[in-house]
């Protein structure tokens, strides 16, 4: 059984928090090995003093919808102040830290550089290093192994709150990994230390923990959506729904314009390992194409392991480019780049699709990959 930081910590560091203030960054659907939320155990124990809640995007409650600002406000809960950072603010400021002697960080990822708890992170460590706050990372393990990596590397005039740091979008590294990796890039690097997961070694995926599944934000309902998230989610870039207002967010990929059965041959005519899909008919309740009944494929996953999902969601993005005229991505609004090119941290991978080359672009950028791969080899905790 894998034991995450925040039982590492209950059992063997409590000595990091005895006797101070704490603040602590998550939500509530962050968990123990046993459904027991984290600021639970945190603001139950008398050994120290929890005292200011910081939320990522989703909030506290993990409740408001992607992309949703969401106020500060106070925690029913709890009764503590409960600080958005996502909304006015995505980094704490001095003033939210400064009656606090130590800042817990406590946020699951799903394994995708777009995840943007991960960019809470950065900015969390970034303020805590320029004030001197120690912050203590819980660990959890990457739900996708930490042995297989995929996409591309960023270019550093395309970083955005879904892209903050050159990592691959299969990064395969846990929080407490992407922390260590984060701080060495800081200019005033943070008083860090990671309370390391227990039980877990590199090459297992989420099933092989034992842990049960808690939804880490409102769409991410199930393993096998965070198996598929970093190739499906390159068709937010797209006037395409990903499933978003279906009880199968990113695993339904489709429009009204869209034949699910054609796209569906010809997907499964490609092989790809782990993978199968299925046509299928749908009509989102909210979100792009909200109310039309729309054609596409579900995306079903075979053999996790096997499957490599940005070479899987690239290839259909690529037929579905190709097949269909109505086709587009969507542009950029308020001289931002096109959501595309944030997700993607280049717009190469977009020039790659309209020149239908997109499965030749990630072979491109796999030495980047295993370069990226190398040198990351002294973050790595197991």
């Amino acid at each position: 059984m894998v034991s995450p930081g925040i039982e590492v910590l209950l059992a063997q560091r409590r000595d990091l928090l005895r006797g101070k203030r704490v603040g602590f960054v998550g939500n509530y659907t962050v968990t123990d090995s046993r459904l027991r939320p984290v600021i639970d155990l945190l603001w139950d124990s008398r050994e120290w003093r929890l005292s200011v809640l910081f939320g990522p995007e989703h909030g506290i409650k993990n409740a408001a919808r992607e992309g949703q600002p969401v106020s500060s406000e106070i925690d029913p809960h709890t009764g503590l102040m409960s600080y958005s950072l996502y909304g006015d603010l995505y980094k704490p400021t001095g003033a939210m830290l400064r009656d606090i002697d130590v800042l817990v960080i406590d946020l699951p990822d799903i394994g995708s550089r777009y995840y943007t708890n991960m960019s809470t992170l950065a900015y969390c460590l970034e303020i805590c290093g320029e004030l001197g706050l120690p912050a203590v990372v819980l660990d959890r393990p990457n739900p996708l192994g930490g042995v297989r990596r995929e996409g591309n590397l960023p270019e550093k005039s395309y970083y955005s709150f879904v892209c903050m740091y050159p990592v691959p979008i299969r990064h395969g590294l846990t929080t407490g990994e992407l922390a260590r990796l984060y701080d060495s890039k800081l200019e005033r690097p943070a008083d860090l230390t990671v309370v390391p997961v227990e039980g877990w070694e590199r090459e297992q995926m989420f099933p092989a923990t034992g842990l049960p599944f808690v939804p880490a934000s409102p769409n991410t309902n199930s393993f096998e959506m965070c198996v598929l998230y970093p190739g499906t989610c390159l068709f937010e870039g797209t006037n395409l729904s990903v499933g978003r207002g279906t009880a199968n967010p990113f695993a339904i990929i489709g429009a009204p314009w869209v034949n699910g059965h054609q796209i569906a041959d010809v997907f499964n005519a490609l092989k790809l390992p782990g993978i199968v899909a299925r046509p299928v008919y749908f009509t989102p309740w909210y979100s792009i194409h909200q109310g039309e009944l729309c054609s596409g494929v579900q995306l079903h996953v075979v053999d996790a392991e096997a499957l490599e999902p940005v070479r899987a969601g690239l290839a259909l993005l690529q037929i579905v480019a190709q097949e269909y005229q109505d086709f587009a991505f969507l542009p950029g609004s308020d001289n931002k780049l096109p959501p595309i090119d944030r997700l993607a941290g280049t717009d190469k991978l977009r020039l790659a699709v309209s020149q239908g080359r997109a499965l030749a672009y990630l072979d491109e950028a796999r030495p980047d990959v295993q370069d990226f791969a190398t040198s990351i080899k002294p973050f790595l905790l197991y």
